[in-house]
Formats: structure tokens, sequence, C-alpha cells
């Protein structure tokens, strides 16, 4: 039984980093092509800036809300996020109107959310001891080899072809979760519940206060990272890069991809350092650090410029890390 039940938590994870990882194309694909969207629309930068940020406040606001859902539809809301993820891509190709754009993004954003909160419940449903936190790495992971898969297919394709056709292209692979729907149904159907462990959370209880500390910790260090690497990657990067230093959409691919390969470098060797020297002078180094690289993205000639891309891209994994 306990075989079985292992075979079936890996195959389900298979399927949930499936899911995860064709979701995440569209997400590397936006940020190559936000210059174009600005000129296709004759937008200004307040306006990019909130199309561009769009997407980031509508994970914020949606993400209690997603949850809920969640917990009692997994398997609807799992089938409902690649959907909705499609629904956002044609209305944000559809039109270069401002309001059409963000309409758009807001759209994602949730359906961002929703995919990624499902896809955890999915998983800890499915605990089976030590091994769910391999199972979590695993599932991260392929998010952001699905941001890199965006990044890098965008790149290639030809800059003739526009940032509509592109940009529906790179978020193709979305058809392929809606292909596996029935499959997605199967394994998680809505009326799969998780026992409530009472006597854990009672357990749990006298540590209130202790918890608070830590979790507004984390709240507060995760929106300085998030602030910080949404404005370098979403914003400042392809904006300046394009304007300042000539490059064309697959020389901001290739920038981005290099900060995404950073993130993932930085993963293991960042917690390791944490568990050996401590969380908090570990967090501190890595928040200066995308301090650092934030401004030279900003400010700095073409080296720093790179330079801080890719100190933005280590310094924004490790730090999202260890602040858990």
């Amino acid at each position: 039984m306990g075989d079985e039940r292992a075979v079936l938590a890996l195959s389900n994870t298979a399927l949930l980093c499936f899911i995860s990882l064709c979701s995440c194309f569209s997400m590397g694909a936006f940020s190559p092509l936000l210059p174009e969207i600005g000129r296709a629309g004759a937008l200004a930068d307040w306006q990019l800036g909130v199309v561009a940020g769009a997407l980031g406040f509508a994970r914020m606001a949606t993400a209690i809300p997603a949850g809920w859902l969640a917990g009692r539809y997994l398997g609807t809301t799992l089938c409902v996020s690649p959907a909705l993820m499609l629904a956002g891509t044609v209305l944000l190709a559809a039109s270069s109107s401002f309001s059409v754009l963000v309409l758009g993004r807001l759209i994602l954003g949730f359906a961002y959310t929703l995919g990624t909160v499902s896809g955890l419940i999915a998983l800890l449903r499915d605990d089976r001891g030590p091994g769910a936190s391999v199972r979590l790495n695993i599932f991260e992971f392929s998010a952001m080899i699905g941001v890199l898969g965006g990044l890098g297919l965008v790149g290639l394709l030809p800059g003739h072809w526009g940032w509509s056709l592109s940009l529906l292209i790179t978020s193709s692979p979305l058809l392929l979760i809606l292909a596996a729907v029935p499959t997605i149904r199967r394994r998680f159907p809505d009326a799969s519940r998780a026992p409530v462990r009472r006597a854990s959370r009672t357990s749990d209880a006298g540590r209130g206060d202790g918890m608070s500390v830590t979790l507004w910790t984390m709240f507060a260090v995760g929106i300085v990272l998030a602030l910080a690497w949404s404005a370098v990657s979403q914003f400042l990067l392809p904006l300046r890069g394009t304007r300042e230093f000539g490059l064309d959409r697959s020389g901001v691919s290739g920038l981005l991809m290099l900060a995404q390969l950073m993130d993932l470098v930085a993963l293991l060797p960042v917690g390791r350092l944490a568990d050996g020297l401590g969380r908090t002078p570990v967090l501190g180094f890595v928040i200066v650090v995308l301090g650092l690289g934030t401004a030279a993205v900003g400010l700095g000639s073409f080296p720093w410029f790179v330079a801080g891309a890719r100190a933005s891209g280590s310094a924004s994994r490790g730090g999202c890390c260890r602040s858990a």
C-alpha cells in the first residue's frame, strides 16, 4: 500500500509539473515584448508600468479567494486556470488599447494565482512524508523552466511577426493542458478532501505569537523582493535595454534568460548557506545584492546593466527561498 501511494504521488506530481511548465511559457514571453507593445499602442511609460504591474496586483488581490476555491473545487480550478490564461492571452493579443491590455493582464494574474495555489494544494494533499519537500522543489523548478522556455521561444521568433502573433505562439503550450483536462479531472476530483489533523492544529496554537512574527517578516521581505524584481524584469530591463542600449527582442530575452538561470543556479547554494550560517545574515546579504543589482540595471552602463540583471536574478530567488 505504501509503495502504491508513493507511485501515485509521483505520478500526480508529474502531471502538476506538466501543468506548471506549460502555464509559465506565456509569463516568460511578456517582458521581452513590452517595448513593442508600448510602440504599437503609443503608450506612455506610466501606462506600460500599469500594464506590467497589473498581473502582480491581480495575483496579490486574488490569492485568498483562489485558495478558498482550490480548497473546495481542486479539479475544477486546475482546469479553469489554463482556460483563463488562454482567454487573457487572446485578449492581450487582440488589442493595443490600454484598458484592454490591463484587463488581459488582470485575468492572467488571477489565472496564474489559481493554478499555482491549486498545484500547491494538490501536492500537499499527496503528502507522504519527507518526499513532499522534494516534490515541491520539482514543482517550483518546472515553473522556472517554463519561464525560461517562454523567454527562449519568444526570442527565437522573427521580429516582423509582431508582438501579438509572437505572444500567441509562445503561449500555445496552454493548449496541451486543455487536452489533458480529462486526466486532470480524473486524478484530482473536487470531492478529494484531506483529513483534518486537529491534534497538530492544537499543538501549533501555543506557538501562535512566535509564528505571527515570522509570518509578518516573511510578508514584508516578500513585498520588498517582489517590488524590486518586478521593477527590473518587467519594466526597467526591457525598456532601458531597448531604448538606451539598442537591444532587440532576442537581446532582451537573452538577458532575462540569464537572470532566470542565475535564479535557478542560486536556489540550492543559498539554501545551504542559510542552513549553515543562519537565515538572517544570508537574507540580509541577498537583499543588499538585489538592491545593488536593481540600481545597476536602472543607472549603470551596459556592463553594469548586464551584471545587475545577473545579480537581481540570483538575489531574488535566494531571498524568496530564505524568507520562507
